[in-house]
């Protein structure tokens, strides 16, 4: 059935379209259980998942959630649930049974897809939230409960705009209380256009994937290697020894691929990688945290110029990426806005700053999200006047070019998650020898950024930091620990009793 017959907007179903131009051309290739499909064969796979959900009752609006590792099954669960008009929500593996419980209530699925692998925990979430459906996946194509969801009969069309809601991903907010972002088919397209135009990915390239997709940088990446027409090769998680084995493999050809600089780190000390050929790479991507210009720089001896990007997870994941041309002049600078975005630097809410002054950077346009998924009062806060408010501090250059400084927000990042200290910190105070506690990200070399308690003790209690991770284990994801304690006499303060966090990071040692 033809693209046409299918639908009447760019917005509905691109695999379809790639069968039309290139059915016999390999859409993906699971590195896990070697499974390659044509184009064809992928969406005769999407085509019967499609079905399926529809038998299971699935309809338009009706979110369908994936909990589980990088597989094939991940991208057709998605195309599937596009088909059909229904909502995809990614969920991030590495979080607990109760951060998992709070989302998954907060969504609402009308089924949960389940990486066998994490069986466990979707059985625990399940003891909290007894109405959620679930079904397994072997992520092989071995038999299981999702693969009995596969019908072989056409599935019913549903016509789109791009302003019907295609993704909900979740984002940890300031109070630690996760929120979905929205994301509309428009966002998704023009995010893949801009990807595209920018990273010259065409149907000849092929693109690998080790990055989780739960976050937007590796699931927008993805699309847009699926909106381009290009091969998949995706991996199940980051192995530093797999990866550089697969770039290094000729008979992949691998051309694009992106990662975090914790990525780029342990590729660069791994004793495969004096001699992995790097040379067919033609775009390499890295950001999602602060990006040292020591490892750009070391990865440009290499041969390998890693664009920086920058955005976050309501940006759709790039606002805007480091042209080529501009490195190594441009080091810690990405490029202007791309395409169907914009940005400015902001000295207050009516002032725009000048060259090279640091102020709030502001964004709008169709990679920006319409808002917060049922939440009306948070979407209000983000946004002022149109723009949404990224709560970053950078500057532009003479040339627009962007700089990111620091965060306004508390918010850090470690190995790519993003780590909200309000939430750690609410767990924390539990402990009964605590009388204060202060969470700040400082400087790692193998992770970025990670954790440190900054704790005021009662009169007579000791803790250390094995006391700190028991408290952790059950309630929060492993990336969230605290990786130090400092203790103090007390916390510093302003006028108006908050705590100046930023007092305590100059005062780290």
């Amino acid at each position: 059935m033809s693209t046409l017959e299918r639908s009447d907007s760019l917005y509905n179903d691109w695999v379809i379209a790639q069968c039309d131009q290139q059915p016999n051309a390999i859409a993906v290739h699971d590195i896990h259980s070697n499974r390659v499909m044509s184009y064809t064969a992928f969406n005769d796979r999407v085509e019967s998942l499609s079905s399926g959900l529809s038998q299971f009752g699935i309809v338009a609006g009706d979110r369908v959630a994936y909990l589980g590792l990088n597989s094939s099954d991940t991208l057709e669960i998605f195309a599937a649930t596009q088909r059909i008009g229904a909502i995809y929500v990614p969920l991030n593996f590495r979080l607990t049974a109760d951060e998992l419980s709070y989302i998954i209530n907060d969504a609402k699925p009308s089924l949960l897809i389940c990486d066998a692998e994490f069986s466990q925990i979707s059985d625990a979430v399940k003891q909290q939230l007894p109405w959620l459906e679930t079904v397994l996946t072997q992520c092989d194509g071995s038999a299981s409960s999702y693969e009995s969801l596969m019908i072989k009969q056409p599935s019913q069309w549903v016509a789109v705009n791009g302003d019907n809601t295609s993704m909900i991903m979740y984002s940890s907010g300031t109070t630690g209380r996760p929120k979905g972002v929205i994301y509309t088919r428009r966002m998704i397209l023009a995010c893949a256009v801009n990807i595209q135009q920018t990273s010259e990915v065409t149907e000849h390239s092929v693109f690998l994937n080790v990055m989780p997709l739960f976050h937007i940088g590796g699931m927008q990446s993805v699309l847009t290697a699926l909106y381009s027409g290009c091969k998949i090769i995706m991996a199940r998680a980051f192995d530093p020894a797999q990866m550089l084995l697969a770039i290094n493999d000729p008979s992949l050809g691998i051309t694009n691929l992106g990662a975090v600089p914790a990525i780029w780190n342990a590729l660069a000390a791994h004793p495969l990688c004096d001699s992995t050929d790097f040379s067919r790479i033609r775009s390499a991507a890295t950001g999602a945290e602060s990006v040292p210009p020591a490892l750009l720089t070391a990865w440009m001896q290499r041969g390998v110029v890693l664009r920086e990007v920058y955005g976050l997870t309501e940006t759709s994941g790039i606002i805007c990426m480091t042209r080529a041309r501009d490195l190594p002049q441009k080091l810690g600078y990405t490029s202007p806005p791309l395409r169907y975005c914009q940005f400015k630097v902001m000295r207050s809410e009516t002032e725009v700053a000048e060259p090279g002054e640091l102020g709030e950077v502001w964004m709008r346009g169709a990679m920006v999200t319409p808002g917060y998924w049922q939440r009306e009062d948070a979407t209000a806060e983000a946004f002022y006047d149109g723009w949404f408010r990224s709560g970053d501090i950078g500057k532009v250059d003479a040339d627009g070019c962007l700089a990111i400084e620091d965060r306004i927000k508390d918010m850090y990042i470690s190995g790519g998650e993003n780590v909200y200290p309000a939430e750690v910190e609410a767990v924390l105070y539990e402990l009964d020898a605590i009388t204060e506690v202060a969470i700040i990200g400082v400087p790692d070399s193998k992770w970025g950024e990670v954790g440190c308690a900054v704790i005021v003790l009662k009169p007579g209690h000791e803790i250390n930091l094995a006391d700190i991770h028991a408290q952790c284990e059950t309630r929060l994801a492993k990336y969230k620990w605290p990786r130090s304690v400092r203790l103090i006499d007390s916390l510093p303060r302003n006028s108006t009793g908050k705590v100046q966090k930023f007092v305590l990071r100059q005062n780290q040692t």
